[in-house]
């Protein structure tokens, strides 16, 4: 049984076949409508999500299949006390493919050993997100033209946040891309990413505070909201959560070819005055979402042999 985990799950190769497919669904979406009748998504959303799960929901309606689901522990048998492997197993007899978010690194992985159907992991705590990296790498491509050679930044919560650990440990696998880490020191990247993965990798990276500073030098910028969620203490939250705000002045020495992504939800670290500037693609990056998730479960449904 095939699962997607971690976006290392998938060599390159797969990740490019996964890519041409989503945008052939969106150049042609009439040619997919019937591709998956009569087949089931069920979203188990143990943690709150709104455009991961109705991605999810829209891409597999869009196929002509149907969806089921929670998007709530609380709405859940977790909330009697029932095991993840317990709930994937009971889904599988009612679903062809489980779109899986739990608040719990490794929850998903933990699914995927006891599932009879194949699992996606939708966001694992501060783990892995690898529709969300998928989703960030078809933006890259179809507003670059390419996933090799670039300098892309990397600016707000890069300590939790999963979508950055996961797009590093895809964008290693490219061609000269070169990184550009921005944030607060109590927000830098795990010291498993930076060794493991960057430093592992051969990949140029640098570490800075300043986002300014680097502006000029982006072809890509990736920002990421300080989340509160993933917070043990109220006050370090407070001090930080506005500690990098996008404004258009800030955009001033960056590149007219500059590419701005983030996986959404904003709060308030881009402003809404940059929403119409050209540069700005992170509308165009939830619409992308949906397609690749198209494009995965059309894969994995193949692989599965269903």
């Amino acid at each position: 049984m095939r699962h997607l985990i971690d976006i290392r799950d998938l060599a390159q190769g797969e990740i490019v076949s996964l890519l041409d497919l989503a945008d052939g669904i969106f150049a042609h979406p009439e040619d997919y409508r019937e591709a998956c009748r009569y087949k089931k998504l069920a979203t188990l959303f143990f943690e709150p999500s709104t455009r991961t799960r109705l991605s999810f929901e829209a891409a597999m309606m869009e196929l002509g299949g149907k969806v089921l689901g929670f998007s709530e522990a609380a709405s859940s048998s977790a909330s009697k006390g029932e095991s993840v492997s317990d709930t994937v197993r009971v889904v599988g007899c009612y679903a062809d493919v489980i779109a899986m978010r739990h608040p719990k690194e490794g929850a998903p992985l933990a699914a995927s050993l006891r599932s009879t159907v194949p699992i996606i992991n939708a966001g694992d705590g501060g783990h892995n997100h690898p529709t969300q990296t998928l989703t960030d790498l078809m933006t890259i491509r179809r507003e670059k033209g390419s996933l090799d050679n670039f300098t892309i930044g990397l600016c707000g919560d890069l300590k939790f946040g999963r979508t950055v650990h996961s797009l590093i440990a895809a964008l290693t696998r490219c061609e000269g891309v070169r990184f550009v880490c921005i944030s607060p020191e109590e927000l830098r990247l795990p010291g498993y990413v930076r060794q493991d993965v960057l430093a592992k990798s051969g990949a140029q990276f640098a570490e800075v505070r300043d986002l300014a500073e680097v502006m000029p030098e982006l072809d890509v910028l990736y920002m990421t909201r300080v989340q509160r969620e993933r917070f043990f203490n109220e006050e370090d939250y407070l001090r930080l959560k506005d500690s990098y705000i996008l404004t258009p002045a800030k955009l001033e020495s960056a590149k007219r070819s500059l590419a701005i992504l983030h996986p959404l939800p904003r709060v308030n670290e881009i402003d809404t005055a940059i929403d119409d500037d050209p540069r700005a693609c992170y509308f165009r990056q939830a619409l992308y979402g949906k397609f690749v998730r198209m494009a995965l479960i059309l894969k994995l449904l193949e692989e599965a042999g269903k």
